[in-house]
């Protein structure tokens, strides 16, 4: 039973047999999802294990996805399967075998926005609608934040696992980012430079089954607010963008794809030439969902602006440029709402 301090987990709701949502988890109409979605494709990469030789047309790609949806599947991408499905077995066996008592060991600082740990709440809005999922959040890197006691111990392997996993998919973020450089013609390192030391986060979201999922979100529309983010999902599905204004759902397409979502600091960087994925997780009523999610953030203390070589007197800079931190923050205390933070810094 959890203690009474702690906020009602939603797996614990949906274990309880409710047939119908509390109302705090009860989304507006007009941001529920209760119409057709798009049959449109999210696209997918296959990078070709880096290969030299196919430079050229995994970056005409890149481009292609980057600029006409800011989110797309990778594959071949030298992050063994292995490795993508032992840390979705390891958070699935944390939220589905360890007792609610042994998770609460480790849950979030509720009073604090973008905590470590386990929890279920992300913003300090009292008045937000909530989302229909638990999440573990890890601060992983640089290495001075990564304090592995702060995160669960069973099963045995799953700090390793974690620690493992943080590694490489930071090295496929500096990877994709120096392919996005080049696709706009900038020396491969330049984007990297302006983020600085990845300030990287892992968020392992459970979506447990929910008996109305025409009325709720797991996870309401928005855009995530640093650089990268790279995700895996198992294979219930759950993930859409929006695209067109229609919203498209991103199919899993089996063990070894990351779904790229490209966040705002990418968009302020390239000076809206590539745009930050609006994009949002659905509920169902059978079954339930994992994904892991790694966001690659600048330092609070980065200022980000446009790149100097997009900027001329025919395309001015679009955006100002904002201390991260400030930006951060603004996130937070507002709540996402699709684009609005970054729309907010647009120049007039």
């Amino acid at each position: 039973m959890e203690v009474a301090s702690e906020p009602t987990r939603v797996q614990t709701l949906a274990q309880a047999g409710l047939t119908q949502v509390p109302p705090q988890y009860i989304q507006p109409p007009h941001n529920r999802p209760n119409h057709p979605s798009s049959s449109s494709a999210v696209p997918s990469i296959t990078l070709f294990g880096f290969d030299p030789t196919r430079r050229d047309t995994v970056r005409t790609s890149m481009a292609q996805a980057c600029r006409d949806w800011g989110a797309f599947h990778v594959t071949d991408h030298g992050i063994p399967a292995s490795l993508l499905h032992d840390i979705k077995r390891v958070g699935l066996t944390f939220f589905n075998v360890s007792p609610v008592q042994d998770k609460l060991r480790y849950a979030c600082d509720p009073t604090s926005a973008a905590s470590e740990g386990y929890g279920s709440r992300m913003l300090e809005k009292d008045d937000t609608v909530l989302d229909w999922r638990d999440y573990f959040d890890h601060h992983t890197l640089p290495l001075t934040r990564r304090d592995p006691t702060r995160w669960p111990d069973f099963p045995p392997e799953y700090r390793r696992v974690v620690a493992e996993y943080s590694d490489q998919i930071a090295a496929l973020a500096r990877e994709l980012l120096g392919l996005i450089s080049e696709s706009l013609g900038l020396k491969t390192q330049r984007l990297e430079e302006a983020v600085g030391e990845f300030y990287q986060n892992i968020t392992i979201s459970y979506y447990p089954p929910c008996p109305q999922p025409e009325l709720t979100l797991g996870l309401q529309a928005h855009s995530d607010f640093g650089a990268i983010t790279l995700l895996v999902q198992d294979e219930v599905g759950g993930l859409e963008v929006l695209k067109d204004n229609e919203w498209v759902p991103v199919t899993p397409l089996g063990c070894d794809a990351i779904v790229v979502l490209l966040a705002d600091q990418t968009e302020i960087m390239t000076n809206g030439k590539y745009k930050s994925s609006v994009h949002r997780a659905i509920t169902n009523s059978n079954r339930p969902r994992l994904s892991v999610a790694t966001f690659h953030d600048p330092a609070k203390t980065v200022t980000v602006s446009p790149a100097s070589e997009l900027i001329s007197q025919s395309a001015p800079p679009l955006y100002q440029e904002v201390v991260y931190g400030d930006y951060v923050s603004s996130w937070y205390t507002k709540g996402p709402e699709g684009k609005r933070n970054i729309d907010a810094l647009l120049l007039e």
